[in-house]
Parts: structure tokens; sequence; C-alpha cells
């Protein structure tokens, strides 16, 4: 038997022993789904149109897009278009139809490519390759808060090894709250009166016993937003390399913008330029990851795939190699973990080690909830978050840290 058809057998028998679930649509009154394809996508347009001074055509292309994610039905791209071929293939089930009827993650996928497209991103033109989501995170990156932040890392310098690394990895986990992350406590934010836990969800002891010191391997990042998130990714990237629980890091991010704030090259290198400025551990910690790409000990890459709408059970050959030769492959932030176990409605108990089987060696999921999609939670862990009343799945005020070995 060959290695693909003994993973196809494999994966065959996960699909056989998993009770299937609905795939997310966004035709449902009042779901997350919905909202965002009636009032982000919208909005988004909007801010986008306000932050560039945009020409008559590049304006029309823009109404273009508006009137037909609002009122029309979802059309293909021109066959001029460079990646038509593919977009074609994937939304042949979905054109002429409303984009409330597609895949969630498909239509907040394509909406990404034709407000790109809108834009002149990948036209010939003067917009070509400018970025219509730099202002948002230029101005993120630039804040008081992330400075505040970055000074908050010398309290870090001195304390163990062991503290450090928990304050770092919850830093990488909450994200855009990295601010709570840099405690030297390390804790995860307060989870109110109610009783159910901020955090669902913790196998960081397996993910550290994953990377013992001085094992020589190679850990692989996908990393989610640019901005005040990837910050804290990079200075997690840091420790591996400085404590020798990796001698090599590849950080994984998207070819071209996505998602608003997802990070690109540029995106790593303005939060190295970033840290390096500010005096201290942080200004440390940059000079010593500007270093590790020069030297080859941090290498960024990436590829069409993570932009596709398409979950990481559908990845090419290739990169399923990428994955497969780490010791260890973290996959940051919301999208990632509904690429990963399917962007579906799955029973919050139903099994993370299952439904990730098909994944190329170990994997580890770092998200703050922030969609519907949520599994491998205790069934009391469920049960306390449902009689708290919040809208714990997509608040962003709990996290999870996942790991498949």
């Amino acid at each position: 038997m060959t290695e693909k058809t003994s993973r196809a057998s494999g994966e065959d028998a996960v699909r056989a022993s998993t009770p299937d679930a609905p795939v997310i649509l966004s035709n449902e009154p009042g779901s997350f789904a919905r909202g965002v394809l009636a009032k982000r996508h919208p909005a988004l347009i909007q801010q986008v149109r306000d932050a560039f001074p945009y020409g008559g055509r590049r304006q029309e292309a823009l109404d273009a897009l508006l009137d037909e994610i609002t009122k029309g039905v979802v059309e293909p791209l021109s066959p001029a278009e460079r990646d038509h071929e593919r977009w074609a293939v994937s939304g042949r089930e979905y054109f002429g139809r409303s984009w409330y009827d597609a895949p969630f993650l498909w239509a907040e996928s394509y909406f990404y490519r034709r407000l790109l497209g809108a834009v002149g991103y990948f036209g010939s033109g003067p917009w070509q390759g400018v970025d219509p989501f730099e202002p948002f995170k230029r101005a993120e990156l630039g804040g008081d808060a992330v400075e505040e932040e970055l000074r908050a890392l010398d309290a870090l310098a001195n304390v163990s090894a062991e503290e450090r690394a928990t304050a770092l990895l919850h830093a990488s986990l909450w994200g855009n709250r990295a601010d709570l992350g840099f405690r030297v406590a390390a804790g995860e934010p307060e989870a109110g009166a109610a009783a159910a836990p901020a955090l669902v969800a913790d196998d960081s002891v397996l993910l550290w016993r994953l990377l013992p010191v001085g094992a020589g391997s190679t850990v692989a990042v996908v990393a989610d937003n640019a901005g005040r998130e990837l910050i804290p990714d990079l200075i997690l990237i840091d420790h591996l390399l400085e404590q020798r629980h990796a001698d090599r890091v590849v950080l994984h991010v998207k070819p071209y913008p996505y998602y608003v704030s997802d990070a690109m090259t540029a995106d790593v290198v303005d939060c190295l330029r970033r840290l390096i400025e500010v005096p201290g551990e942080a200004g440390r910690i940059g000079g010593r990851l500007w270093t590790a790409m020069t030297a080859g000990n941090l290498e960024v890459r990436t590829h069409p795939f993570f932009c596709a709408p398409q979950p990481y059970r559908e990845m090419p050959e290739d990169l399923r190699g990428e994955f497969e030769s780490a010791a260890l492959t973290v996959l940051k932030g919301d999208l990632n973990y509904r690429r990963l176990v399917g962007d579906q409605l799955w029973d919050a108990t139903a099994s993370f080690a299952d439904l990730t089987s098909y994944f190329p060696g170990a994997v580890a999921a770092l998200r703050t909830l922030k969609s519907d999609v949520i599994v491998g939670l205790e069934e009391g862990t469920v049960d306390a978050l449902e009689r708290s009343g919040d809208v714990w799945r997509t608040s962003g005020t709990h996290a999870l840290i996942q790991v498949r070995t």
C-alpha cells in the first residue's frame, strides 16, 4: 500500500467515525456568519474607499461590488483575471446564487479576492500591489498600546525560562489582547462572575513536551494577523530559538492582502522594525530576530493556498511536505482553526484529534474564539459556557490551546 493510499484510507476511517456536521452558511437570520456578510463587508468597502483617493474607475468598481453583495448574486471573475480558472472551479456551485447561500468560508474568501480586484491590486495600473488594508495595520502598530506592551517585556527579562515561556505563549494566544499576556503571571483574562473559564482548552504542557530543549528541530508557524497580533508571535519565535526549543522556525504568511489584517512579508518586516526601535528587551528581541532572518534560522515563506477557500484537508502536496518535515506546526488564529477542523457546525465535544488526524505531523492551534466553530471541549466546560449567558463562541473573550501529536 502506498503512503498516499494509506493516508486516504485513514481519512476515510475518520469520516466514518465522526458524525457529519452542516457546513456553515450565512443565510440564517441573526447568525454570526450572516452579520459578517450583511454588515462587516459593506462597512469594510466604505473604510477602504475612505482610506485611499481612488479615482472614478476604482470607485465604480467598489460601488458595483457593494451592490452585488447586498442585492445581487455571486458573479465569477473576468476570464482575463490571472486566477480566473482556480476560482471558476471552486465557485462553480455558487455563481448565480445569493452570497448568503454559499459556504461562509468560501464567501468570505471570495469577497476579499473581489475587493482586491475592485481596487486594482492585481491590475497593471498605478494601484497594482498597493495593500488596501495597510493604513489600518500601520495605525495599530504605531499606537500607544503597542509601545506600552513592548516596554512591559522588560519585566520578563530576568524571570525563569518556564515563566517566560508561559507568558509569551499566552501573549501569542490572546493576540490583540497581548497586554494581558505579557504579564509575568501569564494568567488568562478574567472570566467574570460565571464559572466558565476564559481558556476553554489548554494543551500547553503537551506543546512544550513536543519541543524539548536542544532537539535541533524545525517549527512551522502559520501566522494570522499582522500588527499587534504578529508582534507577540515574533517574540514567541525568538524565545523558541533563544532557548533552543527549535533550531529553525519557518513563519508562513499570506501572499497578498487577506481578511483585512492578515500578515504578509511586509508586515513581518514592519513588526521587526517596530521592535528594534524600542529600547530595552523589545529592542534586543528585534535585533536577534533580524539576525535570525539573515542567518536563515527564521525563514518567512508563503503559499497561494493560504488565501484559498478550502480546508487544510485539501492542502496541496508541496505544502503538506512543508508541515510534515516540522516537529510541530503552530496554526494561529480563528481562520486557521476553521480551515483546520472544517468550517462546520460540529458538536463542541467532537474529537479534535480525530478531526485533525489527516494533518501531516504534530499540530497545535492557538486561537481566540471569534467564530462559531469549536471542537475538543469537555462536556463540563461546554455546560459552564452555555450557563454563563456569554456569546462565548464569537466574542473573543475565550481562547484555546489544542495540540494533536
